[in-house]
C-alpha cells in the first residue's frame, strides 16, 4: 500500500479549516521573520484525516498484535487511564501555572507515589521523569551519586549489552560516565565468559549495568540472576 503525501494530495485554494476573523488588533511582523513564499500544502480536512488514519493503518500497534521487545513505548495504556489523562483538571494544567491551582493534581501525583512505593517495597518513589530515557537518566545520576556518597568515585565504567536500547549508551555519556559494550552470546542472553573477563579486568571500576529484560531482540536473559549477583559482588549496582 503507497500513501501519497500531502503535498501530492494537495490542490491550489483548497482549504481544511476557515479561521474566525482576528479579535485583537494586528501587529506587524518582524521584517526578518517574513518570507515571500510558504508551500504548505492545500488539502481539505476530511483528506487529513484519512490520510492521517491510514497511516496509522499501516504503522504496528499494541492494540493489535502482541510486542515482546522490552520497549520504552510499545506498552499497552489501559483506555481508562487515557480517558482520566483527558479529563480538563489534568489535560488543561500548565507546568507554570500557580501552585495553589493545581492541588488537585498534585494530591493524585503524591497518592500514586505513595502507592508505588509500598508496592515495590521502596522508601520513595519519584514521577518526575516522563520518558523511559529520562528514567534511564535518573536511575544512572542515583547509582553514581549512592556510590560517590559511599566514597567509591572511581566506579565510572557502565556495562551496556550490545542488545540494548541506543538511548543506553547516550544516557551514560551524559552522566559524565563511560561505556562499555557487553556482547551477547549466540542465544541472544549476556556473555558470561565476557562479563567475567571484564569484572576480573576493571571490577573496582565498575559502577554498574544496564540491563533491559527482555531485551531488544525480545529475549529474556537466561542468566539475569547470576549477572546481576556477579554485578553485585564486583561492587556495581544494576539498572
Amino acid at each position: 500500500m503507497r500513501e501519497p503525501l500531502l503535498y501530492e494530495l494537495s490542490q491550489p485554494g483548497r482549504t481544511g479549516v476557515a479561521l474566525p476573523g482576528c479579535d485583537v488588533p494586528l501587529s506587524a511582523l518582524p521584517e526578518d521573520c517574513l518570507r515571500e513564499e510558504l508551500p504548505l500544502p492545500e488539502v481539505s480536512e476530511v483528506q487529513v484525516a484519512r490520510h492521517y488514519v491510514r497511516l496509522a493503518q499501516i504503522n504496528y500497534c499494541i492494540d493489535t498484535g502482541f510486542y515482546p521487545l522490552g520497549s520504552c513505548t510499545m506498552k499497552y495504556n489501559p483506555k481508562v487511564n487515557e480517558v482520566t489523562a483527558r479529563l480538563p483538571g489534568f489535560a488543561q494544567l500548565h507546568p507554570l501555572q500557580p501552585e495553589e491551582t493545581t492541588q488537585g493534581a498534585l494530591a493524585v501525583l503524591d497518592a500514586l507515589q505513595r502507592m508505588l512505593a509500598e508496592i515495590a517495597g521502596f522508601a520513595a518513589v519519584s514521577l518526575m521523569a516522563a520518558a523511559g530515557a529520562q528514567g534511564e537518566f535518573s536511575g544512572l545520576l542515583m547509582m553514581r551519586q549512592y556510590l560517590l556518597d559511599r566514597g567509591e568515585g572511581g566506579r565510572d565504567l557502565v556495562l551496556i549489552p550490545d542488545s540494548a536500547h541506543g538511548t543506553n549508551p547516550a544516557t551514560t555519556s551524559m552522566s559524565g560516565l563511560r561505556v562499555l559494550a557487553l556482547p551477547s552470546d549466540a542465544r541472544g542472553n549476556v556473555d558470561m565468559a565476557q562479563l567475567h573477563a571484564i569484572l576480573a579486568a576493571d571490577g573496582s571500576r565498575v559502577l554498574g549495568l544496564m540491563l533491559t529484560n527482555p531485551n531488544t531482540l525480545g529475549l529474556f536473559d537466561e542468566h539475569v540472576e547470576e549477572v546481576i549477583r556477579q554485578i553485585h559482588e564486583a561492587g556495581g549496582l544494576v539498572y
